[in-house]
């Protein structure tokens, strides 16, 4: 089969493709009835997002979802967003918008292939297995020959895989490398058996942080599934408002998202709760995927020494080991997060730009960025609050 069979379609409604035909390219891992690897790039998710408002007209992201057909067969689709602007991505571009604009360009509206409000890496390129290549190449050219027909300025392919960063430079598109901190669960048993692999000091201080943390007063509760109940979404919508106000000046989910999430995407979900007298004072959502705990969102009531750091980081690492996750993922930004085991990573995205004499100054831009953020890696792993061995023994 070749490209010239591929029909390449734009839907303003994810309900135009279909939960099955969009989930049989997203998660086909998930067939057997198991959890997605990428819980961000399922139907029930993405599909929350337009119901409740979050995304759509007026909000700066404009659904057009991609599919692409061999005959009648649906065997690649991609979440594609039309924006107006640059914010909720976490790969930041907004010196480029600036440059671009002050040269006299229009650099909004855009293309963004994207999980809105989500800094966590998975395929962008949604293929179903054997249809990889073909399906990755017949998405990226057509998004880019939209971006060309109607004038617009860039396409951006944010938080892809490595795989998928490979293959897009290969049809064109500039790779960009930018780093966040994970954690990595190394078969460990317990919390305990964790700390064991940390120096001295660093011990300690998680000790101190969470007995602190601990005695604010109330007891901490993991709640996922059917053990969620509306209040606590009630709750978790007062952090999450009152934390993006905090951050972000308008936070981006819509009230209506988090009653959408208890109905199609409490399984997905882990609230953290710190409870006083029955009732939260502090929280945090996570999403679970087949292989990883995603941390999305915290908010608190009160101010409590360290109870940030316990129910966003040690609580989830409590849960990845009880449940044999292979890591956690607790969102973009933080240098605080490595005295915590959380160590960075490599994230990648790709990006096009319409005009050749702006493409040529991205290049080198990223070229130095991507020599800087390599070098910024390594010495951060090297100041991570693993123990040497070496240095313990002559201690």
């Amino acid at each position: 089969m070749t490209e010239t069979e591929i029909t390449l379609t734009l839907h303003e409604r994810l309900s135009d493709i279909g939960e099955a035909a969009w989930d049989a390219c997203a998660c086909p891992e998930a067939a057997d009835g198991g959890r997605p690897d990428d819980p961000f790039t399922t139907y029930r998710f993405l599909n929350a997002l337009e119901q409740s408002g979050s995304v759509g007209p007026g909000t700066g992201w404009e659904g057009h979802y991609m599919s692409a057909r061999a005959g009648d067969e649906v065997i690649a689709v991609a979440p594609l967003y039309a924006k107006g602007h640059s914010q909720g991505e976490y790969i930041f571009d907004h010196n480029w918008a600036h440059a671009y604009e002050r040269a006299g360009g229009r650099y909004y509206p855009k293309l963004q292939i994207a999980v809105p409000f989500t800094p966590v890496t998975g395929r962008r390129f949604l293929t179903k297995p054997g249809h990889e290549a073909m399906g990755r190449a017949a998405l990226t050219q057509g998004a880019v020959e939209m971006a060309e027909r109607h004038g617009i300025s860039s396409l951006h392919v944010t938080f892809c895989t490595a795989d998928e960063c490979a293959a897009g430079e290969t049809l064109g598109l500039m790779a960009r490398r930018t780093q966040q901190y994970h954690w990595e669960n190394r078969g460990y048993a317990d919390f305990s058996a964790f700390l064991a692999d940390l120096s001295s000091r660093k011990r300690k201080n998680i000790r101190k942080e969470r007995a602190a943390a601990q005695g604010f007063g109330g007891e901490i509760v993991h709640l996922t599934g059917d053990a969620i109940q509306p209040e606590h979404w009630d709750a978790m919508w007062h952090f999450y408002q009152d934390t993006g106000a905090r951050k972000w000046g308008t936070p981006y989910l819509a009230r209506a998202f988090f009653d959408l999430a208890h109905d199609v995407l409490r399984d997905d979900i882990l609230l953290i709760f710190a409870l006083r007298d029955g009732w939260p004072v502090a929280g945090a959502m996570n999403l679970i995927g087949r292989n990883a705990l995603f941390g999305r969102y915290w908010g608190c009531a009160e101010a409590h020494a360290n109870l940030h750091f316990e129910l966003c980081y040690y609580q989830a690492m409590d849960y990845a080991i009880a449940h044999k996750l292979g890591r956690v993922e607790a969102g973009a930004q933080g240098e605080h997060k490595l005295a915590r085991g959380y160590l960075p990573k490599p994230v990648h995205s790709l990006h096009w730009m319409s005009d050749p004499g702006f493409a040529r100054a991205v290049a080198h831009y990223l070229e130095a960025e991507g020599a800087a953020v390599d070098d910024e890696i390594e010495i951060l792993t090297s100041y991570g609050p693993f123990r040497n061995t070496e240095e313990e023994e002559h201690q």
